[in-house]
């Protein structure tokens, strides 16, 4: 794989990439340009922030290895969109379905000048980059499902798979201008169908192919890392306002507006999850308040754009007792190990947003009147979670074939960290060290 690297990199170095003569970009508007680059920012933090979140709700032995999975998405597809993601996602379309692979491949003719087509006032260069961050998170959303029981090397694998195969052509059915739910009228303002729809749909195939995890665990390692959890909540929300506010890709109105909304909602489901836990008996828990206003995040990212300040907060309460009643069903009825909840916060969170933002859309919403985006946003559902679910699950499948998706039981009990990176972020006593040992001794 490194010299495949080296032979790419070696070609992609000699690629031509045209910019605009002097005088050429006269159409870009400088406050735009600047927003776009910081939203672009925030939104790549918000994969850090992620891996936080996420690693705050694991054992200690696999706090590096649910954290790298994250991390390792910033890598794994900036490489993937460069040479052939963005042009699946953007280039010219076949049919409403996928992009020309071969139209924007290795950066080919994305260069610093605008592309109305996209965006008219800012470089096509840049609206890469934003578009890139949200490929970026998707695949790192998924891992949650199946956190401490994964092989390293078969999820990235299924992550290349994944970005190519779901990620790609859903962004070109929603966010092309040919894409076909584009065309249907079908609005998802950053993400919530793109993104968590089918970052949610496509763990619950992973927590289904992958299996429960082996409970032997050391009691004395199972408690949360509250402020991990709470750090990553932080930074999630901070970056979000890029994520959401950014997807306006202007500094404009809509920014404004979809800025304001996002902080509504995610407040709003922060509260209404403490208050049910409180309801049912139990203590308001920190960890709760920050799984809800991450359901608030998610809820309210396809709409933000598109709806009242008021509605936002009702997406957000709705979206978090829904999500909230997804975890503890989830939990109490069936045997599915979707270790963080990935499919009832993200999936049922994303697809609440979706339903309600056909339901309040400015002007085209049901409530307006118009059935008829709220009908095809319940076709685009059927059609995105279908999709997302039978093609995760096949790429689950090919991906466990060639190269092994879950840990072996040692592997699994020793502890991802230890297992299949050599570190860990306590100190060893003499049965770990001897075990590692020996499993270092079997791979070589």
């Amino acid at each position: 794989m490194l010299l495949v690297l080296l032979a790419l990199s070696g070609v992609a170095a000699f690629v031509p990439v045209d910019h605009p003569a002097a005088g050429a970009t006269s159409t870009l508007n400088a406050a735009d340009v600047a927003w776009m680059l910081t939203a672009t920012a925030l939104v790549l933090l918000m994969t850090p922030g992620l891996s936080f979140f996420y690693g705050g709700m694991v054992r200690p032995k696999n706090l590096i290895s649910t954290m790298l999975q994250s991390f390792v998405a910033m890598g794994v597809i900036t490489l993937v969109f460069y040479f052939v993601g963005f042009s699946l996602a953007y280039g010219d379309s076949w049919h409403g379905l996928i992009g020309n692979p071969l139209t924007f491949a290795l950066l080919r003719n994305v260069g610093t000048a605008p592309n109305p087509a996209f965006s008219a006032a800012i470089p096509f260069i840049l609206y890469f980059a934003f578009q890139l961050k949200f490929a970026i998170i998707t695949p790192a959303l998924i891992t949650g499902s199946f956190a401490e029981r994964v092989n390293f090397k078969g999820y990235l694998a299924f992550m290349v798979l994944f970005c190519l195969f779901i990620y790609c052509p859903l962004a070109h059915w929603t966010w092309h201008p040919e894409g076909f739910l584009h065309k249907w009228g079908v609005l998802d303002f950053a993400g919530g169908t793109v993104v968590h729809i089918s970052a949610g749909v496509a763990a619950l195939a992973g927590a289904i192919v992958m299996g429960p995890r082996r409970m032997k665990q050391q009691t004395s390692f199972s408690t949360p890392n509250v402020p991990f959890v709470l750090l990553g909540t932080g930074l999630l929300w901070f970056g979000w306002f890029g994520f959401n506010a950014g997807s306006s890709l202007g500094a404009n109105e809509q920014a404004t507006l979809a800025f304001a909304n996002t902080n509504l909602a995610s407040a709003a489901a922060l509260i209404a999850w403490m208050l049910v836990e409180v309801a049912r008996g139990g203590k308001p828990t920190a960890v709760g308040a920050c799984i809800g206003a991450v359901v608030g995040l998610v809820a309210i990212t396809p709409a933000a754009g598109f709806v009242n300040y008021g509605q936002s907060i009702l997406i957000g309460v709705v979206a978090s007792l829904i999500s909230f009643a997804g975890v503890h069903w989830k939990n109490s009825r069936t045997n599915i190990d979707d270790t963080l909840d990935v499919f009832p916060c993200h999936g049922l969170g994303g697809i609440v947003g979706m339903i309600l933002t056909g339901v309040f859309a400015d002007k085209v919403g049901l409530v307006h009147g118009s059935a008829t985006l709220f009908g095809y946003h319940l076709l685009a559902l059927v059609i995105v979670v279908g999709y997302a679910f039978v093609g995760s699950w096949i790429l689950l499948k090919i991906t466990d074939m060639i190269f092994g998706l879950r840990v072996k039981a040692a592997d699994e009990e020793l502890g991802l960290d230890l297992s299949q990176h050599e570190e860990s972020t306590y100190n060893v006593d003499e049965e770990y060290e001897s075990t590692r040992k020996e499993l270092v001794a079997e791979r070589h």
